[in-house]
């Protein structure tokens, strides 16, 4: 099964919204974009590894439904859990700052 991006969902709702709709999804998207764009890169760093969900979820100490709103950007993830993660990947968490546009 091929899975859509997040980017490839996001376009599509879009372009189907209008004015108001658009402005009122930029100020909520704005406030989770950094959970989402983290979710995404553990998702696509599970399914490059080859693992479910529950397997990652095994390996972190978690459970699986904690796995999947990590993913879909649905919680903030304390930097241990991202250690964690990454631990669980065979990876390294790195931070960067950069200035706000």
């Amino acid at each position: 099964m091929s899975r859509k991006t997040f980017d490839e969902v996001k376009r599509r709702r879009l372009e189907a919204m209008n004015a108001g709709e658009r402005a009122a999804f930029d100020a909520v998207y704005d406030a989770a974009r950094l959970a989402i764009e983290v979710g995404e890169q553990i998702r696509q760093a599970r399914e490059t590894a080859e693992m479910t969900q529950r397997q990652l979820a095994r390996v972190m100490g978690t459970s699986q439904a904690a796995v999947a709103r990590l993913e879909a950007g649905g919680t903030s993830a304390t930097l241990t859990t991202l250690h964690k993660a990454a631990a669980a990947l065979d990876l390294r968490v790195t931070v960067d700052f950069s200035p706000a546009d």
